[in-house]
């Protein structure tokens, strides 16, 4: 276990980081941080520099320039104070296939430095805690699903009882029910320590991350809570009409109630058409937007307002310049 020490204020800190490889960067002037108990979702496309920035916090790479810290522990001045307090596991997890489970993390605890009186504590607690005893127990590493696999992983990241864990891309690979069960074993680490996590499946980033960092070509484009930047990026209010009414006959019935409205065709079916009708942020049409077409005259057949995700926020903000990411 970690010896006491002072809460600070950010569990990880990335500031200014860059990484260069001769004429490449990889990643530049890099800034974000991560609080104690928060589950941070680490997104970019690929080739945008995630697995960098994520060796350079756990320390098995070094950066350019910039500054690391975790748990306030310079990983680059103070490598064994910062590991003292994380733990990492990288996309492709190398694992010993002719081991048991309990095998593994009981070697695992003792080189992490778990006192010998709760080496069997802790490997009992991190099989509990990832489902491993009751499916895994006695059972061969190279016997188990990627799924186990990614379980053991974790239990691994979680023996030591880390301040800060990183994981990278902890559900590649993985079927709809092994995601479901790694990200309510994620979930449950919420204020209990920090976590920074890389995914590729940004509905699942949705539902375990209390906030989002965003990179692309090696730069910061966003990084705050889903809402926020939910609001700062996609401002429109975007509904869904359904009805038989022809493009330019709803055009004229929403551009009366607002005259900067835009409509777009979505899909047509037997006469009846899906439509995209789109008014500013501001607009205060959105509220009164069904019954003020239905005052005008037009039949509808159905309408909602349309509810932007993850992948919109993040296809917004990547297409974006770094140049405008103003937040801190």
């Amino acid at each position: 276990m970690n010896e006491d020490v002072p809460t600070p204020e950010a569990a990880v800190v990335a500031e200014r980081l860059t990484k260069k490889y001769g004429s490449l960067t990889a990643i530049e002037d890099l800034s974000f941080t991560v609080a104690p108990g928060e589950i941070v979702g680490f997104l970019g496309p690929n080739g945008a520099g995630k697995s960098t920035t994520m060796r350079i916090l756990s320390g098995t790479m070094s950066g350019t320039s910039g500054r690391a810290a975790i748990w306030g522990a310079s990983v680059a001045l103070d490598p064994v104070g910062a590991k003292r307090h994380m733990a990492y596991m990288p996309e492709n997890n190398p694992l010993p296939e002719d081991l048991r489970v309990e095998e593994y993390l009981t070697l695992r605890a003792r080189l992490k430095d778990v006192a010998n009186d709760r080496v069997a504590e802790r490997v009992n607690r991190v099989m509990e805690d990832c489902d491993l005893a009751r499916r895994a127990a006695g059972r061969l590493i190279g016997q188990l699903s990627k799924g186990f696999r990614q379980r053991v992983g974790i239990a691994d990241a979680l023996l030591s009882e880390p301040k800060v864990v990183i994981l990278d891309e902890p559900t590649i690979g993985l079927d709809p029910h092994q995601i479901l069960g790694i990200r309510d074993l994620i979930r449950s680490l919420r204020g209990k320590m920090a976590v920074l996590i890389s995914s590729h499946i940004l509905h699942e980033v949705e539902q375990v991350c209390d906030k989002v960092v965003i990179i692309n070509r090696g730069r910061l484009v966003a990084q705050g809570r889903t809402d926020d930047l939910r609001r700062e990026l996609l401002p429109e209010s975007s509904f869904s009409v359904v009805t038989r009414a022809s493009m330019s006959e709803l055009t004229l019935a929403c551009q009366r109630l607002e005259p900067a409205a835009l409509v777009e065709t979505v899909s047509q079916n037997e006469g009846v058409t899906r439509y995209r009708v789109i008014l500013p942020a501001t607009s205060p049409v959105r509220e009164t937007l069904a019954s003020g077409l239905i005052a005008g005259g037009l039949n509808l057949r159905e309408i909602s307002e349309e509810k932007f995700g993850l992948e919109d926020i993040f296809l917004a903000a990547t297409r974006r310049s770094p140049a405008e990411n103003r937040r801190p």
